[in-house]
């Protein structure tokens, strides 16, 4: 895989130094801590278990000949365990204590994902983006300054995608951009496909042997729906349950990898391997040719700088004989969704005063965001965070009650009250339990005040910065291009069989929702 006119890290991108990126041999790791890789073999030591014991039961027997061998099976299965030898009566423990294991685990696994990658025809620089929107006429020159002024510090690229139906507005006036059904239909078509047929090839799996569809985008929520488009383009089984989310903004991914898990984890699915499990397709894209502002309210106009062309499809399995092959381990996920006011309005599709239909963004969206995300990581927290940071936080939390509670007590007495010191709640560190971390690339300012508050240091962040220079801002697939920068070209800080990886994503409600791989 080879990305052109892009830069493989920051070191060479500050430097202005334009280079291709290189698969490492070693890019494909499972990723795997070592307390799961027990629940990872134990499917296979229950299968050579179960082929030692009928060895055993048939070197047991096999003196009497066939027929007292076939009556001593049968009583051995049926009659009494005191026939058992001390070996037969071992290896039915390992079987019986490695089916509670497995039925106790139930894991998911990230069999394979794949990312699009725009044609050469879709992508532009920031002039060509300004070209298109001088040529439509309808923006005033104070909104084309504002649109440049938020590109310039957008953090995006000179080689992001848009889709045909926008970009064949470089070439003529008005008339010329087309944003149909059919054009929508056609971008959704084009990144789907790809992404799909990549994601199964990769994880070595046929269409029909996928038993749930789960596909996101937001904004375009067409007639049959996505999921129907895919289902009849691959020739799907026709038991296959299909699940459209639309709506659900920038966070998405995550929620459809929840909804995903649960489905797996829940719907007993027959195969062919160790008891029950299943295999699930997640896509995650958004379409952008519907969707461009054609009016002049500023709240609106960030919209047509920051989003572009992208999508990423991802294989999830619970089956357990699928462990060993896995990129990954899924350990937890979490979601948190404001439910004020102001979280529900600070991203709203609506029209503006003269009709015009677009996404406004609000002045508060910073400040939602901080909070949902700080909600969120504290419940994500006792899961990942060692107990020495857990500790930290408790006992701070502890402090800063019980001088709250002598200021209150002493208020009489002001010499007191000096001595009493303004105790603030502990911060874990989330790099003593993340190692890697995958922060939606909704723009510059969001990955800067991210990086501060978590104190994250310049190559966490890295991954993040690259998808939003070489992609922009891609939506709910943003953090998928992220987790392929650190699988394949990140130099500082590469990724190491058992990491652990931290995926963050923002979005419409106001939603903040995590994983943890």
């Amino acid at each position: 895989m080879r990305r052109e006119n892009s830069e493989p890290d920051l070191s060479e991108a500050e430097n202005g130094i334009k280079s291709e990126y290189r698969v490492r041999l070693n890019g494909i790791l499972g990723l795997m801590t070592w307390t799961h890789v027990l629940a990872v073999y134990v499917p296979h030591i229950i299968l050579a278990a179960m082929i030692a014991l009928a060895i055993q039961v048939i070197h047991q027997y096999s003196i009497a000949g066939i027929q007292e061998t076939i009556m001593g099976i049968l009583d051995v299965l049926f009659v009494s365990l005191l026939t058992f030898s001390p070996a037969i009566r071992a290896t039915i423990m390992v079987l019986i204590v490695g089916w509670v294991i497995v039925r106790m685990d139930n894991p998911v696994y990230l069999m394979s994902f794949a990312t699009f990658k725009a044609p050469e025809s879709w992508l532009c620089s920031h002039d060509d983006i300004m070209d298109i929107m001088a040529n439509r006429g309808t923006f005033t020159d104070e909104s084309l300054t504002f649109m440049r002024r938020i590109l310039s510090k957008s953090g995006t690229g000179q080689q992001t995608a848009w889709p045909p139906g926008l970009t064949q507005g470089l070439v003529g006036p008005k008339s010329s951009i087309d944003t149909s059904m059919e054009k929508s239909r056609e971008e959704a078509e084009t990144v789907i496909f790809d992404i799909v047929e990549k994601a199964l090839k990769s994880a070595h799996l046929r269409p029909k042997d996928i038993d749930f569809l789960v596909i996101n985008c937001s904004l375009f929520s067409p007639t049959p729906s996505l999921c129907a488009m895919v289902i009849n383009h691959f020739g799907m089984r026709s038991d296959c349950e299909s699940f459209n989310l639309s709506g659900m903004g920038c966070s998405a991914s995550l929620i459809a990898v929840s909804l995903a898990k649960c489905l797996l984890q829940t719907r007993k699915m027959p195969n062919m391997s160790f008891g029950h499990g299943g295999l699930a397709l997640v896509v995650s894209t958004e379409i952008i040719t519907p969707n461009l502002y054609q009016s002049n309210e500023r709240k609106f106009l960030l919209q047509n700088t920051l989003f572009r062309c992208g999508g990423a499809a991802i294989v999830l399995s619970n089956r357990s004989l699928d462990g060993r092959r896995a990129w990954y381990k899924l350990l937890h996920t979490v979601r948190f969704q404001g439910t004020d006011k102001r979280s529900y309005e600070c991203v709203y599709e609506t029209e503006d005063a003269s009709g015009e239909r677009g996404v406004a963004l609000s002045k508060d969206i910073v400040t939602v965001a901080g909070k949902c995300m700080e909600k969120n990581l504290t419940m994500l927290g006792p899961y990942v965070l060692p107990i020495s940071e857990l500790a930290k936080v408790f006992f701070s939390v502890v402090a800063r009650m019980i001088c709250k509670s002598l200021n209150s007590g002493l208020s009489r007495h002001e010499h007191l009250l000096k001595l009493i010191p303004n105790v603030k709640v502990y911060v874990p560190d989330f790099k003593a339990a993340v190692d890697h971390f995958c922060i939606h690339a909704g723009g510059r300012a969001v990955i800067d005040g991210i990086e501060k508050n978590m104190k994250l240091e310049p190559h966490h962040t890295e991954p993040s910065r690259m998808a939003l220079l070489n992609y922009g801002n891609t939506s709910s697939s943003s953090i998928w291009y992220e987790l392929e920068y650190i699988q394949y070209h990140q130099k500082i800080n590469s990724l190491k069989k058992g990491d652990r990886i931290l995926q963050v994503a923002f979005g419409s409600g106001f939603k903040c929702t995590s994983a943890v791989w």
